[in-house]
């Protein structure tokens, strides 16, 4: 089986949504998607994001890189588009190392053969797009109907590029995001000629509305949807009933066209066919299945991009990513109006793209030259944005486009900026552009796509405590459930869930930020950077969930895994099974890596004393035995981190000895975390990253509930903490249940399951209480060791 961390290039069979650090958000969804076989994608490989960093470190483009940034004002559209264009050529004239540009010309070659077609589509895939809470509006770039060797090789490069865009830059630096922080992957998949194609929304992208399904779809390739240049038509599918609620069918009077000597070409629409619904009623079903499906896989509202081959004529998936707007969105602001308005008052209609409604005043601008006529707090009236539009767009009240749909560069930048947007107005009969006057005072109802003539009042709601994401946070359990986390960017959103606190705070992450081994920054004296950088990501989890704990699992990463950062190779083995290998706390005290280690506890001292954040506290992975685990408490007491009653210390329970020996572990630890992960791997001698033998890893498994029933009747014995941090009680209703009954103390799980398991857990102890009424709770006397 590939190693997948240490390969430059995977197939999309290999690729699981798990691998999003190593091949983008787009790659990881591909691969899923591959997987699940239900739905049908064109086949293709990626490169990883070792590939990239490679790139960049062998021809030393950080440093020239983040100069020509640095003496760029980012807000002069000018200056930010020379210095990208500066950035591009930098990585057009560099060059891959011999074997890996070898590599992408033979995975190439392969795939040609396999689908008996020469040409490709090469797909940018960014390590911080397609996640939940970033949706980026494709601010890498995609090249369509390539074909050859060389030009495959080349427009790698050109992703690779992509990546300092004028919108990236932007993006990044307006949002704080480190430039080297994210990484690119590269997707090469086969080209399909789409006669049709289109995007899906399985939520309502105007009101949040997740009992419909929204489906756009027009002529040819859909760079023109996205891109604003046709507006699609447009299907309602309610959910329940599994019916078209509304179609809006338009004038799609242009499409752009894949060639079959290569490039793409824009065609004019018979106007007969413009003016038709460009894809079937049954086909609209088939869509709708598919995004049902794959939001039930996902447990996420889905942003799905498709198309019907012009070849086979079959509907493929392209892509599908999280929708990120509506997913833990809190409400609108309140607003009350000096009149009350009717049809009469309505001087312009357009499709609802980002709600809200708000008053100001209408400043038409046909080209982005005109940008020096814009103030902030006006509403910008233009064609169709595109991305030099950008820094504008975060200055306006309201936006309104002449052209574009759901899916277009205005509809998804104002949604990701939380500002109101109309779009698509000539699709009603006029344009915004020719419509209003500039200067003039409109209203514009982007909940219902409307605009008034005249103002509205604003009035400010009563404060308010911030609301929880979800209602279920007043559902009271006795059992904590807790919340698995590695990505401090999304922790403001992930702390407002009904959860007890973090249960899992992973380390990786943060790591993968910096980028490079901590003996490298050390040996080149830069150790206080990793402590700095630790310490202030650490904070920034700590302060969204305070009072809340926060239990972090010293990192855990595999030898193999180290090597990828900078400066690895130096300091790691060769190891045939770094998955069994030097990991967990047997690195710790090793001397060839104590001091690095120090330099994690000087990060976690240093949140606590200079932060001030006593709701950190800490996790030791994978200890194989008791004299280990001494080991380990000893240095970090030298360094100032000794258990108190406010500084708890677990022990990550995932190798059989960690049960077996519970009453030894006792003595240096106040509880255990079960990695059900690794514990039934253990148990079941099944390799968890093997996938033919995925029959055999179930976490359902008897040996495994005994194990955990073992441990939770010793740990309480001693007055010890018991939480569970796995996959399973994320996945298995009747594993929850087990745990509950086991008298577990806390569940942690992934952020999409938070509202679900505590629903559950509330619903067992219930479960439990009434059958202690009637004499006879429920337990199966398997559970426990004879």
């Amino acid at each position: 089986m590939t190693d997948r961390t240490s390969a430059r290039i995977l197939w999309f069979s290999e690729i699981s949504k798990e691998d999003v650090p190593i091949v983008g958000g787009k790659s990881a969804n591909l691969g899923e998607m591959v997987k699940l076989k239900s739905v049908p994608v064109p086949n293709g490989f990626s490169t990883t994001s070792l590939a990239y960093r490679e790139f960049i470190k062998e021809n030393n483009l950080d440093e020239k890189i983040l100069s020509i940034i640095k003496g760029t004002d980012i807000d002069n559209s000018k200056k930010l588009k020379d210095a990208s264009e500066k950035i591009r050529e930098l990585f057009l004239s560099s060059h891959f190392n011999h074997t890996l540009g070898q590599e992408i010309r033979e995975y190439y070659r392969k795939l040609i053969e396999k689908e008996k077609n020469i040409y490709v589509a090469v797909r940018s895939s960014a390590t911080s797009e397609d996640l939940p809470d970033a949706s980026f509006a494709g601010e890498q770039d995609t090249y369509l109907n390539i074909h050859g060797e060389d030009d495959v090789v080349q427009n790698i490069k050109e992703c690779f590029a992509s990546l300092f865009s004028p919108r990236a830059i932007y993006y990044r630096e307006k949002k704080h995001f480190d430039h080297f922080n994210v990484a690119l992957a590269v997707a090469v998949q086969k080209q399909l000629f789409s006669e049709v194609s289109g995007v899906m929304f399985t939520v309502d992208v105007s009101n949040g509305d997740s009992s419909r399904i929204i489906i756009e779809s027009s002529y040819g390739l859909g760079e023109y949807i996205v891109g604003g240049v046709v507006t699609p038509d447009t299907f309602y599918v309610d959910k329940n009933t599994m019916k078209i609620e509304e179609r809006i069918i338009t004038n799609k009077s242009k499409m752009l066209k894949c060639l079959e000597t290569g490039g793409t070409e824009e065609l004019i629409v018979d106007s007969e066919m413009a003016e038709r619904q460009s894809i079937s009623d049954s086909e609209i079903m088939e869509l709708a299945n598919y995004g049902i499906q794959l939001e039930k896989h996902y447990g996420n509202s889905m942003d799905i991009e498709w198309a019907r081959d012009s070849f086979d004529h079959k509907i493929y998936v392209l892509q599908a990513r999280f929708e990120t707007v509506w997913k833990n969105n809190n409400g609108e602001k309140k607003m009350e109006q000096e009149k009350e308005a009717d049809e009469n008052d309505v001087i312009l209609k357009g499709l609802p793209a980002s709600p809200g409604k708000i008053s100001g005043t209408a400043r038409v601008l046909l080209n982005v030259d005109e940008m020096e006529k814009f103030r902030e707090g006006d509403i910008l009236v233009t064609k169709m944005t595109a991305p030099d539009w950008v820094p504008i767009m975060g200055k306006a009240r309201a936006i309104i486009t002449d052209e574009g749909g759901l899916t277009c560069h205005a509809a998804i930048i104002s949604r990701e900026l939380g500002v109101p947007c109309i779009v698509g107005t000539s699709s009603f009969g006029q344009k915004a552009t020719e419509s209003l006057r500039d200067g003039e005072t409109i209203t514009v109802d982007a909940k219902n796509g409307l605009v008034y003539l005249g103002g509205i009042t604003e009035f400010s709601a009563p404060a308010e405590t911030t609301a929880p994401v979800s209602y279920e946070s007043d559902i009271i359990t006795g059992t904590k459930v807790l919340v698995n986390m590695g990505e401090p960017q999304l922790s403001e959103r992930v702390s407002k869930l009904p959860s007890d606190g973090i249960g899992l705070m992973r380390e990786e992450f943060i790591w993968a930020e910096i980028g490079e081994h901590p003996l490298s920054l050390i040996k080149s004296g830069r150790g206080d950077y990793f402590v700095d950088k630790l310490s202030s990501e650490l904070a920034r989890v700590c302060r969204d969930f305070a009072p809340r704990p926060v239990v972090l699992r010293f990192s855990d990463f595999k030898s193999d895994e180290y090597k990828s950062l900078k400066g690895g190779s130096e300091f790691e083995p060769e190891e045939d099974n770094p998955l069994l290998g030097w990991r967990g706390a047997s690195r710790y005290y090793d001397e060839r890596y104590r001091e690095a280690f120090k330099l994690e506890l000087k990060a976690i001292k240093k949140a606590r004393d200079e932060y001030l954040l006593k709701n950190l506290w800490v996790m030791i992975p994978f200890t194989r035995t008791v004299e280990e685990l001494k080991k380990v408490v000893k240095i970090m007491e030298d360094n100032g981190l000794e258990r108190t009653k406010d500084f708890k210390l677990f022990l990550m329970s995932e190798i059989p000895s960690n049960i077996v020996l519970a009453d030894k572990f006792n003595q240096y630890v106040d509880g255990y975390s079960i990695g059900s992960n690794d514990l039934t791997m253990l148990l079941l001698g099944s390799d968890r990253n093997n996938g033919k033998m995925s029959s055999m890893f179930d976490e359902r498994d008897l040996a495994v509930k005994r194990a955990i029933r073992y441990l939770i009747k010793i740990a309480h014995r001693d007055g010890k903490i018991v939480s569970i941090c796995g996959q399973a009680p994320s996945q298995y209703d009747e594993i929850v249940d087990f745990l509950v009954r086991s008298g577990i103390d806390d569940i942690s799980v992934n952020p999409d399951a938070v509202v679900h398991v505590r629903k559950m857990v509330a619903s067992v102890e219930k479960r439990i209480q009434l059958e202690a009424a009637l004499g006879k709770v429920q337990t199966d006397p398997d559970w426990d060791l004879p």
